[in-house]
């Protein structure tokens, strides 16, 4: 797949927001102005510091309030239409970024960001075409360039969370950016254990892994330049790390090679997904979690994606027990390689 055009327009909300649309025709114009009597946002996030675990803790009560499952013909991520005023005023578009209304980070304390995906409403991400999937690449790099060089931001996350059974609220196909002003702690843990690992070694951890896997049973999908694995020690029923062979710190490091071969092998992951459970099962619920450096840690960290099902069986989901959600010690009910031989199974034909 040729690397695709991309026209970046950036303009404004009615309360001053941001919006950016991302575009793959370079003739395409977006000048639609938002019509609406919005009043600027204001936001109370607060951070927090747990000093029994050394976490951050986001305070957002004003979220309380953030629209709650509205119906289709109410959208607020579809493209408006006539007197229909939504959150993107074009009446139609490719992928569209904007500042999210109801942020749990804002100010000096990071950044919130929607990325809808496309204006079709009854879409998924896997219903893309490649060159639309890779439009959606070169936005989260965009922003996550972007965000990275804004004043106290420490790490971006790009994210999608798919299904009512993950708590979704908006039902339009669309992802999340989070710009945070501190370290997440799942990250903090990871560069813990490769320091260790660097210290006992003279390895890199993540470089470790990656090779241990793709000599293993666990691998589901491989191309030239990336490696998709069920880990060993999994801690959902169905779970996939996707890996570049090349180690990078995050999405804008991608040489041209690995990021033109990324949208194909994420389609046919999240495709796999959605076959799991059989023709007649409804969608899967998912979180696609792309996990990235942190800006004073690029030389460790290695960027990678793990995507992951709260769905263990056809009409059955996965709930964090009192085990997972008060201790965190996970409990899998479902093997890492009978998972793998699953998403093997229900490869595109």
């Amino acid at each position: 797949m040729k690397k695709p055009a991309v026209k970046k327009t950036v303009t404004h909300l009615a309360d001053g927001r941001e919006l950016v649309y991302f575009d793959a025709h370079d003739d395409t114009v977006r000048d639609a102005a938002d019509p609406r009597p919005l009043t600027p946002v204001t936001s109370a996030s607060e951070i927090r510091h747990d000093p029994l675990l050394d976490e951050h803790v986001a305070i957002a009560s004003h979220r309380q309030g953030r629209t709650y499952h509205p119906p289709a013909d109410s959208c607020p991520l579809c493209p408006s239409t006539g007197d229909r005023h939504s959150e993107i005023p074009a009446d139609a578009y490719d992928v569209a970024v904007f500042e999210n209304r109801f942020p749990s980070l804002s100010g000096d304390n990071g950044r919130c960001e929607v990325v809808c995906f496309t204006s079709d409403h009854t879409a998924s991400f896997a219903d893309l075409t490649e060159e639309r999937a890779a439009l959606v690449v070169a936005a989260w790099t965009d922003r996550t360039a972007e965000l990275a060089a804004r004043p106290g931001v420490r790490q971006v996350y790009c994210f999608e969370n798919r299904g009512t059974e993950i708590g979704v609220t908006l039902a339009h196909p669309h992802g999340q950016i989070y710009a945070f002003p501190f370290t997440t702690p799942r990250t903090a843990t990871m560069l813990r254990t490769a320091a260790a690992h660097r210290a006992r070694t003279g390895r890199n951890l993540f470089d470790d892994v990656l090779a241990r896997e793709r000599a293993g049973e666990r691998v589901v999908l491989a191309g030239e330049h990336w490696t998709a694995f069920v880990p060993y020690a999994a801690r959902w029923p169905y779970e996939v790390h996707l890996y570049p062979h090349h180690r990078v710190p995050d999405l804008t490091a991608l040489g041209d090679d690995a990021r033109a071969e990324l949208p194909g092998l994420y389609l046919e992951l999240l495709r796999r997904f959605d076959r799991l459970f059989g023709p007649d099962a409804p969608p899967t619920p998912y979180i696609s979690a792309w996990h990235q450096a942190p800006a004073d840690a690029r030389d460790e960290f290695a960027l990678h994606l793990e995507l992951f099902t709260v769905r263990r069986a056809s009409g059955k989901l996965k709930y964090l027990a009192g085990t997972e959600s008060g201790m965190g010690a996970f409990m899998n009910d479902v093997s890492p390689e009978s998972a793998a031989d699953r998403l093997r199974e229900v490869a595109s034909s």
